[in-house]
């Protein structure tokens, strides 16, 4: 795979980034997409450090121009692009209730549409190359709650829209599947947990400790663990694995 182009979304941080840095091992280039410009150069500085090529794109996935944009930009300076892996999108938690009709929409346009509208413009050169996609979605698709109801919303669609491009796929030898991550220890869930520990009446340590078992988990997984299992989805170990949708939460989701 040395020669081959990946792209990833959300790789300034968290999940993203481990994935980028773990893809390194595989890819000769990482375009690396993502808001925060600073952190995706540290993110690319790490990955060039394990000898992979990176291309760099701040740019906000909610936008609709970004997605052609972050597909010609590839094209131009690697010529191919062989996995795109979106990971891009944090919905904020806020209960149905209160949610305002913007904050629906950004999360839509970010999570969902963003990864839409690029896996629709990499489609030709996934096609060209036999690629592979990955759609990061989240166990709260199958675990739908008052207090968090458009992370679940959007999640569930995701998992529609991976099953509908890797039924196209099928035709277009290109590779589609979606991952559904638990709870995972990021500096995003950590920004939250100290927002509300203090609410519950909590120290951060206190529900740092309490919430796994709340969740009926044993621990909270890490970002690397989940880029460990990206980085065989895009493999040629996994190529005849399509439409799939993959749970790595720690035991979670209980249901069959």
């Amino acid at each position: 795979m040395s020669n081959k182009v990946a792209i990833v979304t959300g790789a300034s941080q968290g999940i993203g980034r481990a994935t980028a840095l773990r893809l390194a091992r595989d890819f000769n280039s990482i375009v690396l997409v993502a808001r925060n410009r600073a952190n995706l150069e540290a993110t690319a500085a790490a990955v060039q450090e394990q000898g992979a090529q990176t291309l760099v794109l701040d740019v906000d996935l909610a936008r609709r121009e970004a997605a052609q944009g972050i597909v010609d930009e590839t094209l131009a300076s690697y010529g191919r692009i062989d996995a795109l892996l979106n990971i891009a999108g944090a919905v904020p938690q806020i209960d149905v209730f209160d949610m305002t009709d913007e904050q629906w929409n950004d999360g839509l346009e970010l999570k969902l549409h963003g990864a839409r509208r690029l896996t629709v413009a990499a489609w030709p050169s996934l096609k060209a190359s036999s690629g592979s996609v990955v759609l990061m979605s989240g166990n709260s698709a199958l675990l739908p709650k008052a207090a968090y109801a458009a992370v679940g919303t959007i999640n569930a669609a995701i998992v529609a829209l991976a099953k509908a491009f890797s039924d196209r796929g099928i035709a277009d030898g290109v590779q589609v599947n979606s991952v559904l991550p638990g709870p995972v220890m990021t500096g995003r869930r950590r920004s939250y947990l100290e927002h509300w520990a203090p609410l519950q009446g909590l120290s951060v340590e206190q529900a740092l400790a309490q919430f796994p078992a709340a969740a009926g988990i044993a621990r909270y997984g890490t970002p690397e663990e989940l880029a460990e299992l990206m980085a065989f989805l895009v493999s040629p170990a996994a190529k005849w694995m399509t439409g799939s949708v993959l749970r790595m939460d720690g035991g979670e989701v209980k249901s069959v």
